[in-house]
């Protein structure tokens, strides 16, 4: 049984992390090379963090891509009370991603990933019509995603060290080709959420396909549909707190925006989005008193930018596909499904399937 208190990290914790960070499937000889220690005590390090619900790599669609995945931010009103049964049973669906317990104009932001708008469509009407306890939704499309939380870094790595990291990383696709997803891109990718480093050789045999073939197409995912990333207990961070900031710009300024709040530390990610508000924006701050002082930040940085409102964020209950507890480490996950996995039928099936420990597959 885990202790309740989330221990601190040494250097050598972080510089782990901030290694998988750069290049999730980074070698263990690498990593140990750079940071100057045997590769088995990196291998062995990472095995503790992650076993203890600390760190994880986990892989998802490429949100960047709409014809890979369409992504519905979804704001929830529940009835009094209700929101915490609420979000438990979305943690387990496979298509919601992100679930934020909320302060303010809503008591939940949900990440909905499907195919295209009528899977959303009708993916979002049957899912919470049959939740008890939903009293209302607002739900707004990502049209882009001009900074995803993968981008953040722990900072514990020098330059020199980076760059190699860096330099180790899969040179980027020339040619992307985009063909239909089939079982084994489906397999790799629900095994890949559960671990992201798991190694070919595991791969295979929990596939059954050849090396070559479990390797090949790894590569292609990779290069086109699939994002790999390294993630943290928020409160080893050293940002602890969370809020989402719903916000407009006129859609002449949406890429300028998108340049000055990549600039910004605190912004962990930016959709840009239909509705009311053009853009949904994460951040990561130290204090409560920091939600309103980041604003004024923002409104100095971005003159254009209009906040229409703000919520703190309570609890994280499900990020990624992870399961989170009150301290921000992974208990489990539900592996997300590439959207095109969604047939007919698939969604009435969705609340039969339960939480996977991670350490259990």
């Amino acid at each position: 049984m885990q202790d309740s208190a989330v221990p601190e990290l040494d250097e050598l914790d972080r510089g782990v992390v901030h290694a998988l960070q750069i290049h999730p499937r980074a070698p263990w000889t690498l990593v140990g090379d750079v940071l100057g220690v045997n590769p088995v005590t990196v291998a062995r390090r990472w095995q503790r963090l992650q076993d203890a619900g600390l760190a994880w790599v986990t892989a998802y669609p490429r949100l960047s891509n709409t014809r890979v995945v369409v992504t519905g931010v979804v704001e929830v009103d529940t009835e009094p009370g209700a929101s915490a049964d609420v979000a438990r049973a979305l943690a387990a669906e496979p298509s919601v991603a992100n679930i934020k317990l909320t302060a303010g104009g809503r008591d939940l932001v949900v990440a909905v990933q499907t195919r295209d708008l009528a899977e959303l469509a009708r993916l979002t009407t049957l899912m919470f019509q049959r939740i008890p306890g939903v009293r209302a939704t607002r739900t707004h499309v990502s049209t882009g995603v001009p900074i995803e939380g993968s981008r953040w870094r722990l900072r514990s790595l020098d330059a020199l060290q980076s760059a190699r990291i860096e330099a180790a990383l899969p040179p980027p696709a020339r040619s992307a080709t985009e063909s239909g997803w089939d079982s084994l891109d489906a397999w790799l990718l629900e095994l890949l959420c559960m671990d992201g480093r798991t190694s070919v050789n595991d791969l295979s045999v929990a596939t059954g396909a050849s090396l070559t073939t479990v390797r090949r197409r790894l590569q292609s995912l990779l290069a086109t549909r699939l994002s790999l990333r390294c993630d943290l207990a928020r409160p080893l961070s050293g940002w602890p707190l969370s809020a989402v900031y719903f916000a407009s710009v006129p859609a002449q300024r949406l890429q300028e925006a998108g340049r000055v709040l990549s600039g910004v530390r605190e912004v962990r990610s930016c959709a840009i989005t239909t509705g009311p508000h053009n853009l949904v924006i994460d951040v990561w701050l130290r204090v409560l008193g920091d939600v309103h002082a980041f604003e004024a930040h923002l409104s100095r940085q971005l003159p254009s930018l209009t906040i229409d409102d703000r919520s703190v964020v309570l609890s994280t209950v499900k990020h990624m596909g992870r399961l989170l507890d009150e301290n921000g480490r992974s208990v489990g996950v539900v592996p997300l499904r590439h959207p095109q996995s969604l047939r007919d039928g698939a969604v009435e099936q969705l609340a039969e399937m339960g939480a996977h420990d991670p350490r259990g597959t």
